[in-house]
């Protein structure tokens, strides 16, 4: 992720702010978050050459498979619940993005768009896509599925989530017009029903 767009996110997680940030990666979201908006909180993490990038970072991190819930949070125990660039990653990404509403007042995702028109115009030629957002080839991906920015719409209003803030990104610009089409990462900033 490229510190542009670590910033970009970073806008969007009020000063202060207690986080958790599922899928977090080398722990580089947490560790601005901390630095230059005073936030405080956990990263979770499954990759084990990812959990000792978080700690060098001095990034806390609890070593979890997030397909197996969050019970061991409370509700509305954070502020702020990321999932950036991890929900294409999850076999039970309805129930995560439920317990995220549930353990977090906000939450914020981030996924690659697949509705892009870059795909779609690899799909009309009859090939699966790769870009620098999905840069696998469809039989070695670590991507369990593909999303779409509508995609996401309809399934935050059958979850029950107030949608606060949608657009795209491309590469750096925020993409506000026509996201599905012109967009290759949707950003969705929400809460749930009853926070």
């Amino acid at each position: 992720m490229s510190d542009a767009i670590i910033r970009q996110l970073a806008e969007r997680v009020p000063v202060g702010s207690r986080v958790l940030d599922l899928g977090c990666g080398d722990g580089a979201l947490l560790a601005y978050l901390q630095e230059h908006r005073a936030c405080t909180g956990y990263g979770v993490e499954l990759s084990d050459a990812n959990v000792l990038a978080c700690v060098a970072r001095g990034v806390p991190v609890l070593q979890l498979n997030l397909d197996q819930g969050l019970s061991l949070f409370a509700d509305q125990s954070f502020d702020v619940v990321l999932q950036i660039d991890t929900l294409q990653h999850l076999r039970n990404a309805e129930t995560m993005l439920q317990e995220t509403a549930r353990v977090g007042r906000l939450g914020i995702v981030a996924f690659p768009n697949f509705a892009h028109w870059p795909n779609r115009l690899s799909i009309l030629k009859g090939r699966m896509p790769v870009t620098r957002r999905l840069p696998y080839q469809w039989y070695d991906t670590p991507n369990i599925r593909v999303g779409t920015f509508d995609d996401f719409e309809v399934l935050a209003r059958k979850n029950g989530l107030q949608v606060l803030e949608a657009f795209g990104l491309q590469d750096t610009r925020e993409v506000r017009w026509m996201p599905n089409w012109r967009a290759g990462t949707a950003v969705f900033k929400f809460k749930g029903a009853g926070a």
